[in-house]
């Protein structure tokens, strides 16, 4: 429903100023319909007056607060937002961690972040890649159903906006354009993962703590190190986590 008092506003300002003033700078598509208002001439007996078809007049201030209430959301979209992390550590040193989000440094990183979180894929989420000084790995899901479902959803690749700092989030590739809901965290300043296209999409707000405390025994996974096997992972899931790696550090809820 268009806000009475948003047309009532436009109707009042379009006997002051001309059709152009109705087009606020952020606001493109209110604009095409401002200028797109029809404003008929008729004339009057002697042929001197012009009357200004008023009825395109309200059609065209309800057009534009219409596109005012449809753009809000679009900007609202590109706001920053907090994600929160419930971490369980093995030795129980977890806690809640808050993530900072940042839509204007990667706008497809971000979206597919709140994505996965409103879906609950994070949740029961294993950190089954741990190397102290560089990152901590997640986002294979445990259900192999719904890792199956992200595999084929390639995000294509932001523009690298800011490094990949201490304390940042990025999502982890397997080359260009390959991203899908793999991402870590990084625990020292990597910025030569800049030059490789990871894109950073937002920062530990608090809990940094938390994230440095992640069972990190395990080493790098299979087959370069003794760790978790991706390949498995994704074939069975947590059922094989627990069986063979039950120390690893998890997201018991991800919430927005």
């Amino acid at each position: 429903m268009v806000n009475t008092s948003i047309v009532a506003l436009m109707l009042a300002a379009f006997a002051a100023a001309p059709a152009s003033a109705f087009a606020p700078a952020w606001a493109g598509q209110a604009r095409r319909t401002a200028s797109a208002t029809t404003m008929t001439a008729e004339s009057s007996a002697d042929g001197q007056q012009l009357r200004v078809d008023r009825r395109s007049a309200v059609s065209g201030a309800v057009a534009a607060a219409g596109a005012l209430a449809l753009s809000s959301p679009a900007r609202a979209e590109a706001e920053t937002f907090d994600v929160t992390f419930d971490i369980v550590n093995e030795d129980g040193t977890g806690g809640a961690v808050v993530i900072e989000v940042h839509p204007e440094w990667a706008p497809l990183g971000a979206e597919r972040f709140k994505e996965l979180v409103s879906t609950g894929t994070f949740d029961e989420n294993r950190f089954f890649r741990v190397l102290p000084g560089f990152i901590a790995q997640f986002g294979i899901s445990g259900d192999p159903a719904v890792s199956a479902k992200w595999r084929g959803q390639n995000l294509r690749d932001d523009p690298v906006k800011v490094s990949n700092k201490r304390g940042t989030l990025t999502f982890a590739t397997g080359g260009p354009n390959t991203r899908t809901s793999q991402i870590f965290f990084n625990y020292g300043d990597n910025q030569f993962l800049d030059r490789q296209g990871f894109s950073p999409f937002g920062t530990v707000k608090s809990g940094m703590d938390i994230v440095e405390k992640l069972y990190s025994g395990y080493g790098e996974g299979a087959p370069s190190g003794k760790g978790p096997n991706q390949g498995k992972i994704q074939k069975d899931g947590n059922a094989y986590l627990k069986e063979s790696f039950p120390k690893l550090s998890y997201i018991k809820k991800a919430s927005l």
